[in-house]
């Protein structure tokens, strides 16, 4: 049987791993993969769409408690969309997602 303790301690470790983001250009892609705008991320966030110009541009990061969103987001989008939420290293990073963004 395993011990308890060790068992907490793996999920205080993994706990810490909830609010990491993916990478600028990973975000961009599952928000494109679900046909969304930038300013649509902005609405549900509740930040301006520069904002998320410049998070996906990796220019800047959110703080909370736009953060915690912004990554629940991601990743309900991730659960949605695996295929976007893959690391695709030759892909270029839209700044606007197309049009009015």
């Amino acid at each position: 049987m395993p011990d308890p303790d060790r068992l907490r301690q793996v999920d205080d470790l993994l706990a810490g791993l909830d609010d990491v983001l993916p990478p600028p250009h990973v975000r961009a892609q599952l928000r494109l993969a679900a046909n969304l705008t930038q300013q649509d991320v902005a609405d549900a966030v509740g930040v301006r769409r520069l904002a998320v110009v410049r998070w996906e541009l990796g220019k800047s990061h959110p703080r909370r408690p736009q953060r915690d969103v912004y990554i629940h987001l991601l990743k309900r989008l991730a659960e949605r969309f695996p295929e976007a939420a893959q690391l695709n290293e030759g892909m270029p990073t839209p700044a606007s997602g197309g049009g009015s963004g």
